[in-house]
């Protein structure tokens, strides 16, 4: 188990906050060398990430991926706009002005928010989305700047494509492998104007990302139905890129809401630390939400939102911040019991690691399942031709559709999820904690946990290309194993892992991208003791798969 900082929970004092001169002046001035694996540009689940002060988010990387970009958006034939969000992260803005002078050499129609602001990951996703509606041709995409909820030392850059989603590996893989290149060469074959010039430049837009999406967002939440109950609502932006949206949409709907803070701070200074003592704006960690949940019981329902505000945080009495599976499974029964207009073969789209409680309630519903590795990316097929009602992942992250059963965003928005607690308190009069307990109580209380062990590079590839035959259990924890997944069911992709099911309980083990440990994600709806023993059981198992 991960070892818990003195520092959870508080807030750090001025020492112990990033330095931001120093890691802007890092940007430019440290030169990221190919040679070095962790200096290189490498796109995770969510694009490209890291720190200035590490050598491993610096202006050439950022120049290399945007040469990359207009490469294969040339390649593929998009010519439409490209939209460009970013959130409140300190590098957030020099990698803006970085991606800016590639464009505008290239002249592609960038449209950037007019006011020099923040841009959330949802918004972006909803104007290609919206742009692109009844085109063939022309067609737009975009690029979001963020780390998501990563420390204020961090930037990130990612890349989404005409269908408004996270880019497959495919598309990451190509922009990956061209920016490392350019890097190698020196950047000699990147094109780049002057930021003044480029800001010049006709393609080089400014554009109202708010007022679209505020207007039809009750298009996907019932945005009256809220107003007329007068739910007594709390928000924390965290300091985000929703920090401008929720004014608006308060006015738009005549909301009974309260921002309960709207301070911008790249050191992030008013949050309280994460369970390591880092500052980190992740809205599913009860240290790192202790405000909002310290305001609890002061609202109907409150919630809050990660920096690109792509994930969401909802605190809802007696259980204060509700567990991320706790609020999907919740939102799912809910949604699709109270969208008339949904076709009842929609389906239901879920992570291998996220809760059974979810199969449970897709099952009392007679709805159809769709479980699918990590990252929301494997989702946006189904979300974009409508055979997906709603698809979400454990951290916090989900979308669903349109009222009227059309596609909304095929990214995570954190910001509808915060408003459908809100929908959800209005129209049952019950929150989501409360609906939480009677789902429960009929379908079994699920005790879930994610631990992380160690494993050497060696081992971490043992376990990415396990096949079922290699692990030779028949039981797990007492209960006879009915499945051992090394593909997904829903779309037969790779897991780069094992999931094994029993009736009363699983586990997944997957390597981590990062760092020199495998992740066990594990759940029992038997008991806390059952849980325990399902994990011993699990990381005994895989010990004997390293070791053979």
């Amino acid at each position: 188990m991960a070892h818990l900082s003195a520092l959870a929970g508080k807030t750090l004092s001025a020492s112990q906050l990033t330095d931001i001169p120093a890691l802007i002046a890092a940007y430019y001035d440290r030169e990221p060398d190919p040679a070095v694996s962790t200096q290189r540009v490498s796109f995770g689940t969510s694009g490209h990430r890291g720190s200035s002060l590490h050598t491993s988010f610096n202006e050439n990387h950022i120049l290399a991926i945007c040469e990359a970009i207009c490469r294969y958006r040339k390649a593929e034939g998009i010519d439409g706009p490209l939209f460009i969000g970013m959130d409140s992260h300190a590098l957030s803005g020099p990698a803006q002005k970085s991606a800016i002078e590639v464009f505008a050499a290239h002249g592609i129609d960038v449209r950037i928010d007019e006011n020099g602001g923040y841009t959330p990951t949802p918004v972006i996703s909803h104007a290609i989305l919206t742009y692109n509606r009844g085109r063939s041709t022309g067609l737009a995409d975009g690029v979001v700047i963020t780390p998501s909820h990563n420390p204020p030392a961090d930037g990130g850059f990612k890349y989404n494509p005409t269908n408004g989603g996270p880019a497959d590996t495919s598309i990451t893989k190509a922009i990956q492998d061209m920016a490392n290149d350019f890097l190698a060469n020196g950047l000699k074959d990147v094109k780049r104007l002057p930021y003044d010039q480029a800001r010049q430049e006709a393609c080089i837009k400014g554009y109202d990302f708010i007022t679209p999406y505020v207007n039809d967002l009750d298009s996907v939440i019932d945005m009256k139905a809220i107003r007329d109950a007068g739910v007594k609502i709390g928000i924390d932006p965290l300091g985000g890129a929703a920090v401008a949206y929720w004014k608006p949409i308060i006015d738009r709907y005549g909301l009974n809401a309260t921002v309960v803070s709207d301070v911008v701070d790249p050191t992030f200074s008013f949050m309280t630390a994460d369970w390591d003592g880092q500052i980190r704006m992740d809205c599913s960690s009860p240290y790192a939400m202790a405000r909002l949940i310290e305001m609890g019981d002061r609202f109907d329902v409150a919630f809050a939102n990660d920096t690109d505000a792509d994930r969401h945080g909802i605190v809802a009495m007696p259980d204060g911040l509700m567990n991320p599976n706790h609020y999907l499974a919740v939102a799912i029964s809910y949604l699709f019991q109270n969208r008339p207009d949904w076709s009842p073969e929609l389906g239901i789209g879920k992570t291998l690691v996220s809760s059974g409680l979810i199969d449970r309630v897709a099952a009392e519903m007679g709805r159809k399942l769709v479980e699918v590795p990590v990252g929301l990316k494997w989702f946006v097929p189904g979300l974009m031709d409508g055979s997906l009602g709603f698809g979400g992942e454990e951290s916090a992250g989900a979308t669903f559709l349109r009222r009227d059963g059309s596609v909304w965003t095929t990214d995570k928005d954190g910001l509808i999820l915060g408003l459908l607690a809100a929908e959800i308190t209005a129209k049952t009069g019950k929150n989501p904690s409360a609906h939480y307990h009677e789902i429960i109580a009929r379908l079994g209380t699920p005790y879930y946990e994610r631990i992380d062990a160690a494993a050497n590079p060696e081992q971490k590839a043992k376990l990415s290309k396990l096949t079922p035959e290699q692990f030779p259990l028949e039981t797990l924890a007492g209960d006879k194993i009915i499945s051992k997944l090394t593909r997904a069911p829903g779309n037969d992709a790779p897991i780069g892992g094992l999931k094994v099911v029993t009736e009363n309980g699983w586990f997944a083990a997957r390597p981590s991208g990062t760092e020199d440990v495998y992740k066990i994600y594990a759940e029992s709806f038997v008991s806390p003791e059952h849980l325990r023993a399902i994990q011993q059981e699990a990381q005994d198992a895989i010990s004997k798969v390293f070791a053979s």
